[in-house]
């Protein structure tokens, strides 16, 4: 009986707490390139590049990936479909760009989970000869999903310094 009154007071705090903590997030990532800026932002707009530096897409070498309207265009659509639970299925539209300096996605999840989150990247001139790239991904999670959401942070914080790091090296061998 004791165990009992244990497990429902342990749930009872996690649903205390999962009232608590805020539905949304922000997470961010960024990096230092030695390349002139315009040379980044036209590699990074095209989101078919990150089949080349995404930790996401080369999670599962049997990836499907399709592509809909002209790359590095507002209203392209880049989606993937793929049996691995860390990659699964959804696609990402590009919503805005602002040419040489940012473009904005909508991430739309279906599997392993159905959300929808914004994302955008920045290109930011440090000087003629080197390119400061943030990107930012920010979503929220319903209540007491919320719960989660330290976690989830922790593991796209992550994976987005991975890309960086991809970004950056694939870039500064050109």
């Amino acid at each position: 009986m004791i165990f009992l009154y244990i497990i429902l007071g342990l749930i009872a705090l996690l649903l205390v707490a999962a009232a608590i903590l805020p539905k949304s997030f922000l997470v961010s990532a960024e990096t230092v390139i030695n390349k002139p800026s315009s040379e980044v932002f036209n590699f990074v707009k095209h989101l078919k590049n990150q089949e080349k530096y995404s930790v996401w897409v080369m999670t599962d070498p049997h990836i499907k990936l399709d592509y809909k309207g002209t790359d590095g265009t507002v209203g392209f659509i880049s989606s993937w479909s793929s049996e691995n639970k860390n990659v699964g299925v959804g696609a990402q539209e590009m919503k805005a760009i602002k040419e040489g300096e940012r473009y904005e996605v909508e991430l739309r999840f279906e599997k392993p989970f159905k959300a929808t989150h914004q994302a955008y990247t920045t290109t930011t001139a440090v000087d003629s000869h080197h390119t400061k790239v943030t990107t930012v991904f920010s979503g929220s999670n319903s209540y007491p999903m919320n719960l989660m959401s330290l976690m989830i942070r922790k593991m796209l914080l992550k994976d987005m310094n991975k890309n960086m790091e991809n970004l950056k090296s694939i870039l500064e061998r050109k």
